[in-house]
């Protein structure tokens, strides 16, 4: 069913009551499992995502080395529920979009954690995605920088992402002028809306307008990309918050324990 987005020009709400600044609700926990050296527990809005790390550890197998130049190397292995989404596909590990979504992982975390300090050594990150609503990069890259906290891989700051989008209505024509477009950017897009709009996944570093992620899979025009990319440097700051606070919270549990 084709998006209706008459609401936005109506009621300044989005369908499910959000305003278009708004991040859906984020839950996060962190050593949600023992066995693991780190791991984590989020929730972005519906989706919901389980990330482990281990390492970092000497490679063991014979002839296997670590990253380049004396560095560790990351490997990311992401497995998608096939109950996860509404067409309740199951997608293999050799499926082009999981392939995507590792590579991407990798890449982005091999540029913030200070991986020199473990040479010919890996880390490996393992996420499953439970459930899909919208924001499956941003959701995974945020469950993988919990993770990586908690195992106490040192990074240079938090790599927190979300996504943002556009959409247009017709403005009210007036005596003077013509009705026209009047473009909207929209904050943290769930499945549906991600499917009808155009949108972007930006990642930062931390606090800062330093943007380490920019995805943007979608046929979008190139006017709309600056605001767009503006709220979600914006968002990633909301989000950072929300992560160091999930941080904070479990170290002062460890404390009074």
């Amino acid at each position: 069913m084709p998006l209706d987005t008459s609401s936005y020009a109506l009621a300044l709400l989005r369908l499910d009551g959000r305003r278009w600044c708004e991040l859906r609700r984020i839950h996060g926990q962190v050593s949600t499992q023992a066995a693991a050296d780190g791991s984590s527990y989020l929730e972005m809005g519906n989706t919901k995502v389980i990330c482990t790390v281990a390492g970092p550890s000497e490679v063991k197998k014979t002839g296997q080395q670590g990253g380049v130049g004396g560095e560790a190397r990351i490997e990311v292995d992401i497995s998608i529920a096939g109950f996860s989404g509404v067409d309740r596909k199951r997608r293999g590990r050799n499926d082009k979009r999981v392939s995507e979504l590792q590579h991407t992982l990798s890449t982005a975390f091999s540029s913030i954690l200070l991986t020199h300090l473990y040479p010919h050594s890996t880390i490996q990150l393992s996420l499953h995605v439970l459930a899909q609503d919208g924001a499956l990069l941003a959701a995974c890259i945020n469950a993988a920088t919990l993770a990586l906290v908690d195992a106490g891989v040192p990074m240079y700051d938090y790599l927190v992402a979300c996504t943002a989008g556009s959409t247009s209505h017709s403005a009210a024509a007036t005596t003077q002028t013509a009705s026209q477009d009047v473009e909207d950017p929209l904050l943290d897009l769930n499945g549906t809306e991600e499917q009808e709009l155009p949108f972007l996944t930006v990642g930062t570093l931390g606090a800062t307008d330093k943007v380490s992620v920019l995805v943007c899979e979608t046929r979008v025009h190139a006017t709309r990309i600056g605001e767009m990319l503006a709220l979600g440097v914006d968002g990633c700051k909301q989000v950072r918050q929300i992560l160091d606070e999930v941080v904070r919270a479990h170290g002062r549990k460890m404390v009074n324990s």
